[in-house]
């Protein structure tokens, strides 16, 4: 995409051809993360690695013998994808270095991509989110918040908001529901003094693909933390995730901004 106005909106409203992420995955209908998926990977283009926590994406996009990925992409464990992929990043970098790379690959520019969905970055995969911000990796986290753990029941997890009934916290007489807060992981990510952070959600895909775009350009650890309507889950009609997704940002229950070192910059 080109043409970028200071709020990051593509006025042309066009976008460039090619796809990363292509047919054949098996998402639920109405999958707002599958959208958003596909959305920043078309931004990120076809020089991308992306490594790939156990969750809804993996298990839709890689069903034995197929996948949906026109990119290299790497299924690791429900807890290390960013150690991975900040290893990718370090094994390429040392590649360089030594002049081992392939010709052709030798002065490209390579994005190296680790993501999952909430329960893989704020429960499970946090640690290895942590030290891969802290060291400093020249790479891109995404974060696919649907609030729950989605693929394995409907689970709640620490970005389930308050109040929200899941299987493990069900709503009733008994219990309102989850009785603790959602867990603000892009502050979490943002004190460790990264240079980019963003909240993002594909009902907005232009800015969602803009910021994954400057994510992808800023040298060092980014972070974006995708909002992600669920059907499933979340029990609604399933053509309703882009206009969930809509009101969620309309209403501030889940603001869009950017950090950038440390400075907050609603979008």
């Amino acid at each position: 995409m080109k043409g970028f106005d200071l709020l990051g909106v593509y006025s042309a409203r066009l976008m460039e051809p090619g796809e990363q992420v292509v047919s054949g995955h098996r998402a639920c209908q109405g999958c707002g993360e599958v959208l958003a998926m596909r959305l920043i990977h078309k931004e990120l283009g076809p020089n991308t690695v992306t490594c790939s926590a156990t969750g809804c994406m993996e298990i839709i996009s890689s069903s034995y013998p197929d996948t949906a990925w026109a990119i290299p992409w790497l299924h690791v464990a429900f807890e290390n994808a960013a150690a991975v992929a900040s290893g990718a990043e370090s094994g390429y970098k040392a590649l360089r270095r030594k002049g081992k790379l392939p010709a052709h690959l030798a002065d490209k520019k390579i994005t190296f991509v680790g993501m999952g969905g909430d329960g893989a970055t704020a429960d499970i995969g946090l640690q290895a989110l942590s030290g891969a911000l802290e060291r400093g990796h020249d790479m891109v986290y995404v974060c696919y918040d649907n609030e729950a753990y989605m693929n394995t029941g409907i689970q709640r997890s620490s970005s389930t908001p308050f109040g929200a009934s899941t299987t493990t916290s069900p709503a009733g007489k008994k219990s309102i529901g989850q009785q603790t807060w959602k867990k603000n992981v892009t502050e979490i990510a943002a004190a460790h003094r990264i240079p980019y952070a963003a909240t993002a959600s594909p009902s907005f895909p232009f800015d969602l693909m803009a910021k994954a775009r400057r994510a992808a350009e800023t040298p060092g650890p980014a972070y974006l933390h995708v909002y992600s309507a669920c059907p499933t889950g979340w029990r609604p009609a399933s053509d309703l995730a882009i206009e969930l997704g809509r009101l969620a940002v309309q209403t501030a229950s889940f603001p869009i901004y950017e950090i950038f070192d440390g400075n907050r910059v609603k979008v």
